[in-house]
């Protein structure tokens, strides 16, 4: 898509067809990229966000607030996330599934009959794979299926991920004190005033989980209760609602946006556990 480099183009992901959204959804939040003077146009660019209502746990709105992060080119958007959900699943492969061969089945040592004088096919061993019983031919071994992935290039499909799903998301202030007692019946109470359908897929990504939540929450099916540990992309396109609290949409513009100031120590540890955790699953 040719365009001026002092040109403010708007686009939405959802209605370019890159990610399908729920057509019942009562959100309606435009996606506006920035495109910046780059004589690279592979380089990413800053996607920046319209505001984002703040919901109080009773669902009115007290408030607003933005996400600005980075997101791939139009035209490269696709192939980014594409090869990232691809390496996520297939990381999750454990790999073990095996066969025995001729040669390690059990048994077949003595010659099932005499190699003349029957008529028959010359035959060394009962554990043939000719024959029931015996090895497998060319059967599947353990093996490794991971691939690597550049860990900018995931950042770069996370973060293009969630600002495809802007028009779906909404930021709902910190409720992790407002259950008492587990109770499912009140939080999906607390999901129809925010304006969500239970029958929907959605997605918390909330800093810290706390107990009482999680167990409100961890019978409803469509939904999924994530924090930045095990933040993935599956369930990102998975969901159809994206909820957000104010100390999650700070921690998203900090790691995924502009302002990222690279990979330290600490990022590359974080990053190894996140690959275990995800392939563990």
């Amino acid at each position: 898509m040719a365009t001026s480099a002092t040109t403010l183009t708007s686009l939405s992901f959802f209605s370019s067809s890159l990610f399908l959204s729920s057509p019942s959804s009562k959100l309606s939040t435009s996606l506006s990229f920035s495109f910046k003077p780059s004589s690279n146009p592979s380089l990413s660019i800053s996607s920046q966000l319209s505001t984002l209502p703040i919901l109080s746990f009773t669902g009115e709105k007290i408030g607003e607030t933005y996400l600005d992060l980075k997101s791939a080119p139009p035209e490269t958007a696709r192939a980014v996330v594409h090869r990232a959900i691809i390496t996520d699943l297939q990381n999750k492969r454990r790999g073990t599934a095996s066969t025995l061969t001729r040669g390690e089945v059990r048994g077949g040592g003595k010659k099932p009959y005499p190699q003349k004088k029957t008529g028959r096919a010359r035959r060394g061993s009962t554990r043939t794979p000719l024959r029931p019983g015996g090895g497998v031919i060319f059967g599947p071994k353990p093996r490794d299926w991971s691939v690597k992935i550049n860990k900018k290039e995931k950042r770069l499909a996370i973060s293009t991920a969630l600002s495809s799903a802007a028009e779906n998301t909404i930021v709902v202030e910190d409720f992790g004190d407002k259950f008492e007692k587990p109770k499912t019946k009140e939080f999906i109470e607390a999901l129809k005033r925010w304006g969500l359908d239970p029958k929907q897929k959605s997605m918390f990504l909330m800093m810290e989980v706390p107990v009482t939540v999680n167990k409100s929450s961890r019978n409803i099916g469509t939904l999924r209760m994530l924090t930045p540990r095990t933040l993935n992309l599956f369930d990102i396109l998975n969901c159809d609602n994206l909820v957000l609290t104010p100390d999650t949409v700070d921690y998203l513009n900090g790691r995924y946006g502009e302002d990222y100031e690279g990979d330290t120590e600490d990022d590359n540890e974080e990053y190894e556990e996140e690959e275990e955790e995800q392939s563990g699953e």
